[in-house]
């Protein structure tokens, strides 16, 4: 698909959200990550090593065809979206460290991704010497990323009373601008996304799952506190699908590649409440068998 909507639209809804993200970021974000080390080494672990090894495992276990089992890899290579923080908050995560673990994603993941990537095409895809992320193309796609933040962050140090009055319009924003793009990209892929939506559909709920439960359960193996497992969790459940789209519409040259992340984009907010809630249950179960019995 080669259409203006996503062309330009995609990158520009990417840059909002992210410019969103520097609005709510200091220096003192990127320090804190010194001060839970073990939290932000065992969350980068799972998202940098152990995600790409179950999505590769489904991947073939469901015999995808070759464009959308790239589509899934480069699914699981994208770092933590933005709004894992929402989520955090709401289910009494450390937000804190969300928004740490996302801007330090953000950077790992110019490295790892495309490395990543490349792996799954020159796996699934071996014939075709047309395909691959070169780093310098993916440099760029990044650049989209991590500008906006800086100047986000630059806003917050400089301008702290504007940057609070732009968060919530800029959030609104994003979100529709997003909507619509994705909306007719949805429309101009729509036979497309019907035939393999099945497929699809199971795929991404279930590595939605598995993800959020890794980035739970691992933490709180290693004695990670609750909230920061928490945060983890939806860190590591919730990718950050738009860049996926971007780099399957910008570099790869293809929307086609970007269908799991569209799928995966719409289904992961669903899978992700419910999971909050069952965490929240838990958490409300165990402090009831640890609560004093009165005499």
């Amino acid at each position: 698909m080669d259409s203006a909507l996503t062309t330009i639209g995609l990158p520009v809804a990417l840059g909002i959200i992210m410019f969103g993200l520097g609005l709510s970021l200091t220096i003192a974000d990127f320090a804190r990550v010194g001060k839970h080390p073990k939290a932000v080494i065992i969350a980068l672990l799972c998202q940098l090593v152990l995600l790409p090894a179950v999505c590769f495992g489904l991947v073939l276990a469901f015999g995808l065809p070759p464009i959308l089992a790239v589509g899934m890899m480069l699914l699981a290579a994208s770092p933590g979206g933005t709004t894992a923080n929402l989520y955090s908050h709401l289910f009494r995560g450390d937000v804190a460290l969300n928004i740490s673990l996302t801007a330090l994603n953000s950077v790992i993941a110019v490295v790892t991704l495309p490395i990543i990537t490349n792996l799954a095409i020159a796996y699934f895809m071996p014939g075709d010497t047309t395909l691959g992320l070169q780093f310098e193309e993916v440099v760029k796609v990044f650049a989209y990323v991590l500008l906006p933040v800086v100047l986000g962050m630059l806003i917050r140090r400089w301008k702290p009373g504007f940057a609070d009055a732009m968060d919530k319009p800029v959030r609104i924003a994003s979100v529709i601008i997003l909507v619509v793009v994705i909306g007719g990209a949805v429309a101009t892929n729509w036979q497309i996304l019907v035939d393999n939506f099945g497929a699809l559909a199971i795929i991404t709920i279930l590595f939605c799952i598995i993800s959020l439960t890794v980035g739970y359960f691992v933490p709180r193996l290693f004695g990670v506190r609750r909230a920061q497992s928490i945060a983890s969790g939806f860190e590591i459940g919730i990718h950050n699908s738009t860049l996926a789209i971007v780099i399957a519409q910008t570099v790869l040259g293809s929307l086609d590649y970007g269908l799991p992340a569209a799928v995966y984009g719409v289904l992961m907010f669903f899978v992700a409440a419910a999971f909050g809630f069952a965490v929240l249950r838990r958490v409300a179960a165990k402090d009831e068998e640890e609560a004093p019995v009165a005499s």
